[in-house]
């Protein structure tokens, strides 16, 4: 299996939206929780150790991105 990083929602939005209101009135540490918990639950579902490291790796590196931009603009 190869990661995929294009989109394989019909609607993204409608997806990105229930991730968002899985958080409304949570506080940061059950926020925490429930990404915790989802990550396991897709990873599991996922079933691909190599998939879920180039995952990984993947997100760290937007991650470091992210910060790095972060730390242009100040």
């Amino acid at each position: 299996m190869v990661l995929s990083t294009s989109s394989n929602f019909e609607k993204p939005d409608d997806a990105f939206r229930a991730i968002v209101e899985a958080h409304r009135g949570l506080s940061d540490e059950a926020s925490a929780d429930l990404d915790a918990a989802l990550v396991l639950i897709l990873a599991n579902h996922i079933g691909d150790l190599e998939v879920l490291r180039e995952a990984i790796e993947l997100a760290k590196r937007r991650m470091l991105e992210v910060s790095q931009q972060q730390q242009q603009q100040q």
